[in-house]
């Protein structure tokens, strides 16, 4: 601030407010200028977090780990059956989430299983299914072959996989084809048009689109995710754009197929009317970026953030393939006709691979129309990709947010972050209903809980060296 020749300001202080919000509503009162700072106070116990910030080896291993996602490209390269693609063995069923046994999965979880159950023909009846699937049948997370899947996840020998590949790596990332909106497998529905559907996506779909790829060559995923950022996509609950352009690049090597072309029209009706089909293919090259930084020790960067509809599980880089985890907590959001919040499933889904890759929640200042969709206003979309630049390493060179100068999106999830600001990696999603095949029932945000992120940190300080000793 400056005086005048009288002493007096020349113009009104500026103050910086952190703490309690009175304080500077009450400098504001006063016409003070105020620049107010969430701070807060670390929520846990200092020492374990001092160890870790103090290990020689953190800042080097998240640089590389940071490194590793911007540098990973996807390409899909094929499409086959998961019994090809990832060796699933008969009776064995993949869902979405950290580890879960039969006895405590949610509804919609339970109504995707019986469903595939049903598909695959290990069970006549639901009746049948439901006693195999507590008996008999063996359920694996997706993260454990590579795989990601929305909502419950539920990934079946038979069903068609998206193959994606790190061209510079080798690496695979897998992912089954999106069955489209109403009652689906995805979000509990095992309905007989349920099956019907996923068989005609077994038969036609699948096929057609692999010869489709293989016609094409080697598609560019990433180019065009990069793409559909720019175009008012945040590569979660909006894919349209991303959609629509995938359909454009196919249609001439599906018109060049020798199938009836009643099914390649069927194929092409069903993407271009299905705006969520390339969040299929989304998730499965966040999660190669991903899993390009996993097991390096002393990295603090969160590689996966996924749900069963029982409980939210997060993984970190320098933590292996541990799991740590907490209760689900229920979206915030708009419901369908007459639903309400009574009627919502705790969140569920491996689609929150798009908010650890800065996409989805992380990107939603691209995407201002989404709010639509899952509540809220344009600028608390703007606000919300903000504030988790906060909680990131880094900026994604590839989805650049045009409302923010072309600035990129927040990546790289920072354990330490998120326990030193309290502040919780933002995501929006869809909502399941709480009864096995009711199917979706609105769509909104949420946040996981701090408990996950405490868990993670507690193992972090476990590992790190004896240099790291808490201050005395």
């Amino acid at each position: 601030m400056t005086a005048n020749g009288s002493g007096f300001l020349a113009e009104p202080p500026r103050v910086v407010a952190a703490g309690a919000g009175f304080l500077a509503e009450a400098i504001r009162s006063q016409a003070a200028a105020v620049n107010a700072v969430d701070w807060r106070p670390p929520i846990v116990d200092p020492d374990p977090l001092f160890r870790v910030l103090a290990d020689p080896r953190r800042r080097e291993a998240n640089s590389a780990a940071l490194g590793r996602v911007l540098a990973s490209r996807a390409h899909l390269v094929d499409l086959a059956p998961a019994r090809d693609a990832l060796r699933l063995e008969a009776g064995v069923l993949l869902h979405a989430g950290p580890p879960i046994d039969w006895e405590r999965a949610s509804g919609p979880l339970r109504g995707a299983l019986i469903g595939a159950a049903l598909f695959e023909g290990l069970a006549g009846t639901s009746a049948e299914a439901e006693k195999r699937l507590g008996e008999e049948i063996t359920l694996v997370p997706c993260h454990e072959r590579s795989t990601v899947g929305p909502m419950a996840g539920v990934v079946s020998p038979s069903m068609w996989m998206f193959v994606l590949e790190d061209p510079s790596t080798g690496q695979r990332a897998y992912c089954s084809l999106n069955e489209g909106l109403g009652k689906v497998l995805r979000y509990g529905a095992y309905s007989p048009d349920v099956i019907e559907r996923l068989d005609w996506m077994s038969s036609v779909l699948g096929p057609l689109l692999r010869d489709a790829i293989r016609r094409h060559g080697p598609y560019d995923v990433s180019s065009t995710v990069a793409q559909m950022v720019q175009m008012g996509d945040e590569g979660h609950n909006r894919n349209r754009a991303g959609t629509l352009m995938f359909l454009r690049d196919m249609l001439p090597h599906l018109a060049e197929s020798t199938a009836p072309p009643r099914d390649v029209a069927a194929v092409a009706r069903f993407i271009g009317g299905n705006d969520h089909f390339f969040l299929n293919l989304v998730m499965p090259a966040c999660k190669l970026a991903l899993d390009a930084a996993r097991d390096l020790p002393g990295s603090t960067l969160v590689v996966a953030m996924a749900r069963n509809g029982t409980d939210f599980g997060i993984q970190v880089a320098g933590c292996g393939d541990a799991w740590f985890t907490a209760p689900a907590a229920v979206p915030e959001g708009l419901y369908l006709g007459a639903y309400g919040a009574e009627d919502a499933n705790p969140d569920i889904g491996d689609s929150a691979i798009t908010e650890t890759a800065g996409l989805g929640g992380f990107a939603m200042a691209a995407a201002p129309a989404i709010v639509r969709f899952v509540g809220g206003e344009v600028p608390d979309a703007i606000r919300t990709t903000q504030e988790m630049y906060e909680i990131t390493l880094g900026e994604h060179p590839l989805y650049q947010v045009p409302v923010l100068g072309f600035r990129g999106t927040p990546v790289g999830i920072d354990t330490t972050k998120v326990v030193r600001t309290g502040l919780l990696p933002q995501i929006n999603t869809g909502i399941a209903g709480k009864i096995a095949g009711m199917g979706q029932v609105g769509a909104g945000l949420v946040r996981p809980p701090i408990e996950c992120f405490i868990q993670a940190l507690d193992a972090l300080a476990a590992e790190a060296p004896e240099l790291a000793v808490p201050r005395s």
